[in-house]
């Protein structure tokens, strides 16, 4: 079968300059959460094989013991960002090629190490995209770590949809979505907000999101907060989300906010008006069937 490669390719606020692959020690810019983000990596190639000898799947399945030393994964790793791990190199569908997969941000390497493939993979007969496929599932399993209580939510009685929104209490985009709340919620949209305050940690921003979560009624908060009303800065609490959602956020590819998230893992970047949002989460829907 037939495959290529493709170039990956609505308003938004600007999460600022993202690291680039300068030079094979470069850092990734966004973070990678630790506890979560290899899990849709393990659940995406389950069953795959080494490209280079497809011998890997079968051995582990009789139990044979491998042995790294000769996994020819490791000598792709001097080639990659510094922290990056094994398991972040899975058998890709093209032969030679692996995929590198770090929470739902992936890219292709040539098994001799020699071309960085950055991209999305279509199969041909099925016009599918392979790559968008497994950034759904990335995207379905980091979210699904993350209990509701970590959540603002807002939402009327019976929803049709729920869409997970990356936030940041000063942008411009994200109170214009919030303002359309009522009418979000009166379509069926059930928002579950978590945040993402672009200015990063130790920020006057980073710091009225801590403030919203340890208010007493925190939907009023954020609501009063998105509308420009000053917040009590000393408002002070032990433990607040704020750190997971940034890093999860990073994991994601948020690059900018307000970022949606739908319950099957597709990515809407970007404020869209109530009706059009509803349209496009229809149409993912019947995607999906």
């Amino acid at each position: 079968m037939l495959r290529i490669l493709a170039a990956s390719a609505l308003v938004i606020c600007a999460a600022g300059p993202m690291a680039a692959w300068a030079a094979p020690d470069a850092a990734r810019a966004a973070a990678i959460d630790p506890a979560h983000a290899t899990a849709a990596a393990d659940t995406a190639h389950a069953t795959a094989a080494d490209p280079a000898h497809g011998t890997a799947a079968a051995d582990t399945a009789h139990g044979a013991p491998v042995d790294q030393s000769a996994d020819p994964r490791l000598p792709l790793l001097k080639r990659l960002p510094a922290g990056s791990k094994l398991e972040d190199l899975q058998p890709s569908p093209i032969p030679g090629v692996y995929e590198f997969m770090q929470g739902a941000d992936i890219n292709y390497l040539t098994a001799d190490g020699k071309y960085f493939l950055d991209g999305n993979v279509y199969d041909v007969d099925s016009r599918e995209n392979l790559t968008e496929e497994l950034r759904t599932r990335a995207r379905v399993a980091m979210l699904s770590a993350v209990p509701e209580s970590q959540m603002l939510i807002f939402g009327p009685k019976n929803p049709q949809y729920t869409i997970t929104v990356f936030t940041d209490v000063d942008c411009g985009y994200c109170r214009k979505l919030h303002s359309d709340m009522a009418e979000l919620n009166r379509m069926g949209v059930r928002v579950r907000y978590m945040f993402f305050q672009r200015t990063g940690p130790n920020t006057e921003s980073w710091r009225k999101a801590e403030v919203v979560w340890c208010s007493p009624d925190r939907n009023d908060a954020l609501t009063r907060a998105k509308a420009g009303v000053p917040l009590d800065m000393r408002t002070i609490c032990e433990a607040t989300p704020v750190a997971r959602g940034y890093a999860l956020g990073k994991s994601i590819g948020v690059r900018g906010t307000p970022a949606i998230v739908t319950e099957n893992g597709d990515y809407i970047s970007g404020y869209m008006p109530p009706s059009e949002l509803v349209q496009q989460l229809k149409a993912f829907q019947l995607a999906k069937r």
